[in-house]
């Protein structure tokens, strides 16, 4: 069954995840290191999970647990590209699907960035989250979890519509039934 992994420490959109996770009763692992406190959302299918406090232990966790049947939220590039490495779907709290097209560039980019900051070049931080970005969000995890639970490949590719089992021609294509 398809799992919705979250890196929590810093993810704006956990409310977002427990509400599509509850209509299509997914499991969801909140994965944290302790470094903010989180407040268990009272869920049943919504697991807490803090790992020690090492750098990427939640990274680890996640890594080592996430299969090609389920999905990642995470803003963290390295992780969605070890997500990615496993089969699994990766999304970015902004909507950002992230796919072997897109990985390596982002990878390049976040070294980029990093080596500037080593510079002493400011290069600012995110920008922050838009209401058009947590829509853009719920649009892309429903297609990476439409995708899973069809045993689609998840980060293949550029985003996609995929109809729900069951979904016929004349309902995609919007026609009359009748």
């Amino acid at each position: 069954m398809t799992e919705i992994y979250v890196d929590a420490d810093a993810c704006p959109v956990r409310d977002e995840v427990y509400r599509v996770s509850g209509r299509l009763e997914l499991v969801v692992h909140v994965v944290s290191n302790g470094s903010r406190p989180l407040r268990p959302p009272g869920l049943p299918w919504v697991r807490m999970i803090v790992v020690d406090s090492g750098a990427d232990a939640a990274d680890d966790w996640i890594a080592e647990r996430i299969t090609a049947k389920d999905v990642c939220v995470t803003a963290d590039i390295p992780l969605a590209a070890r997500c990615l490495g496993r089969g699994a779907g990766a999304v970015a709290p902004n909507g950002h699907l992230w796919t072997e097209d897109n990985i390596g560039e982002a990878l390049a980019g976040r070294d980029l960035a990093r080596h500037l900051r080593e510079s002493g070049v400011a290069t600012g931080g995110p920008a922050p989250l838009t209401r058009a970005d947590r829509s853009r969000f719920l649009g892309a995890l429903d297609v990476l979890v439409r995708a899973a639970l069809r045993g689609l490949p998840a980060g293949a590719g550029p985003a996609r519509r995929v109809p729900w089992p069951g979904e016929d021609e004349a309902v995609r294509s919007g026609k009359e039934i009748g």
